[in-house]
């Protein structure tokens, strides 16, 4: 019985804390080229991956969502505007909220990043098993809780 809870363990915790690390830097190392020939970096493909995932996220919520200022979220913003790869939309109810929509130019930018980064992680989920996967993704959706 005690050896079920080895896993929560100080030395195993410390472990999945590199491997989290280290699948992080790994998994986006994958489309680092293509971010520094467009003079992109890491807070700009973050970015991106939202606005892919949830068409119209609003400003708020991706300050919530990457823990970041205003500041540093308008600069990021101002830079993917400049480059046509998405757009800034005010609320319909309210002028002071603003969302986030990729332009079509944006929509192949980040195809391609995410191609770059499907090949490794559709790799390791071929190596999985379904159950695998699920437990996985629902782990990482508690870590974020």
């Amino acid at each position: 019985m005690l050896k079920d809870f080895l896993y929560l363990k100080e030395k195993n915790l410390k472990d999945v804390i590199e491997l989290l690390l280290k699948s992080y830097t790994c998994s986006f190392s994958d489309s680092e080229q293509t971010l520094k020939r467009n003079s992109l970096g890491k807070a700009h493909h973050r970015l991106m991956i939202l606005v892919d995932n949830k068409p119209g996220i609003r400003v708020t919520e991706i300050l919530n969502c990457l823990k970041i200022t205003k500041q540093s979220l308008n600069r990021v913003i101002q830079d993917l505007i400049k480059k046509n790869l998405i757009n800034l939309v005010k609320g319909e109810k309210d002028g002071r909220e603003k969302k986030i929509y990729l332009t079509t130019k944006g929509m192949e930018f980040s195809n391609n990043l995410f191609s770059s980064q499907k090949t490794r992680i559709l790799s390791a989920f071929k190596k999985s098993s379904p159950d695998e996967v699920l437990y996985f993704k629902n782990v990482l959706k508690r870590i974020i809780e």
